[in-house]
């Protein structure tokens, strides 16, 4: 007998019991249902939730495996700068390695692994005692919550947001499809105000050098390890391009977040869920004007000497507007958290006001938040609450219209 049909025979045997949403889960996630229609007419597509879900998880792997390289490149990169030994890139002669892989691959994949084993738990959880289905919105987010956190964020940390962020951000709202807010972003916001200084500063970013910074506070006669985020060192007014190239930022060989720092790959997934149809073109590129938008805005303040070069937010407002969108994590924001299906805009001209204010305002709070120079995910949890209001009011201008070209025609 088939495991297929061994488990459709548990579905049966357990039809009606409080764990048979366990056993659906799994015999649904897995295979395809047994059940299909005899009659009546119906809507024939290859398009489900779950492929749906599994298209975004495609287009987020290859973020996650170069994030796995670049955990072990930015370690070794650190330890070489804090003995004064240059380093010069090399795709394959010191970024590609087997070393960096490894020390990538046991400091990464737990957070995969905490991330969906704690987040599926309470999804079962709900499901048994709601005595609904296992619903598959969570594959998505299991995903996209350790590619946004810090590398060497504590496990159990992560397991505690993580059970805040499906309960408070999504399972008291009704569950997959009902919830007001993206509940990757919930886990993140908090873990962001929870515990703020595993979420910011210059040693979070590189595995190792919270570790190291430690050993020197207890006495250790070793070298610091600096992980400063290119922000960071905007922030600080620092001359950026003196340790990191137009290049290295947009391939992604800078410290950041595991799946934020390639622009390429992000763009990547973006094409792809794009084409697929699954990610809403109008917020990816109303998000990115809104953000050159205000950058612009910026570069004028700093061009027209209304700021002076000791204000502390000088160093990211003089950075060159289009040069915001391949530093942070606003095209990794645009691509995969704002377009989320459920907490976005639904109408075509709201999605354009939506991705324009998540713009807008993420860069807003960029520059006048140095001491946590990002702002997109806060932007897009802001917007988040303010979708159904814009959709309503987009709505509302529509039915007047309407209602006016009626009154012309019947006059």
């Amino acid at each position: 007998m088939s495991l297929k049909s061994k488990l459709h025979d548990l579905k049966v045997k357990y039809q009606g019991k409080k764990m048979a949403p366990a056993f659906n889960a799994l015999h649904t996630f897995l295979y395809a249902p047994n059940e299909t229609t005899s009659h009546g007419s119906h809507v024939r597509a290859a398009d489900d939730l779950k492929r749906t879900m599994n298209t975004v998880i495609i287009a987020l792997v290859p973020c996650l495996i170069f994030g796995v390289f670049n955990t072990g490149y930015q370690h070794y990169a650190a330890i070489d700068a804090a003995a004064g030994v240059a380093r010069e890139l090399s795709v394959f002669g010191n970024f590609l390695t087997w070393d960096n892989f490894w020390l990538g691959f046991i400091t990464v994949i737990p957070l995969v692994v905490v991330s969906y084993g704690v987040g599926l738990l309470v999804e079962f959880i709900f499901a048994v005692i709601k005595g609904h289905e296992v619903e598959e919105g969570y594959l998505v987010t299991g995903m996209l919550v350790p590619l946004i956190v810090p590398v060497d964020i504590p496990l159990w940390m992560l397991a505690v947001a993580v059970i805040f962020g499906v309960v408070i951000g999504k399972e008291v709202f009704g569950g997959t499809g009902m919830n007001i807010l993206n509940p990757a972003l919930t886990i993140r916001a908090f873990l962001f105000f929870a515990y703020p200084t595993w979420m910011s500063g210059d040693k979070v970013w590189v595995h190792g050098a919270v570790d190291r910074a430690k050993e020197i506070a207890g006495g250790a006669n070793v070298d610091a390890i600096s992980g400063e985020t290119v922000l960071g060192m905007y922030a600080q007014n620092q001359n950026v391009l003196d340790t990191y190239s137009i290049a290295e930022m947009f391939y992604g060989y800078i410290p950041g977040s595991v799946g934020e720092t390639s622009k390429l790959l992000i763009i990547i997934g973006a094409l792809f869920l794009i084409f697929t149809k699954v990610g809403s073109w109008r917020i990816m590129l109303s998000t990115l004007i809104g953000a050159l938008v205000m950058g612009l805005i910026f570069n004028g303040v700093v061009n027209l000497d209304w700021i002076s070069e000791s204000s502390k937010f000088y160093g990211l407002m003089s950075v060159p507007f289009w040069q915001h969108l391949i530093i942070g994590s606003i095209l990794f924001g645009a691509v995969y958290m704002a377009t989320d299906p459920v907490s976005a805009s639904q109408t075509n001209k709201g999605k354009w006001i939506y991705g324009f204010l998540i713009g807008f305002i993420a860069i807003m709070i960029r520059v006048f938040n140095p001491a946590y120079p990002e702002g997109v995910f806060l932007a897009i949890l802001l917007m988040n609450v303010f979708a159904p209001t814009i959709d309503h009011y987009v709505v509302q201008g529509n039915v007047k219209k309407r209602m006016k070209r009626l009154k012309l025609k019947t006059a």
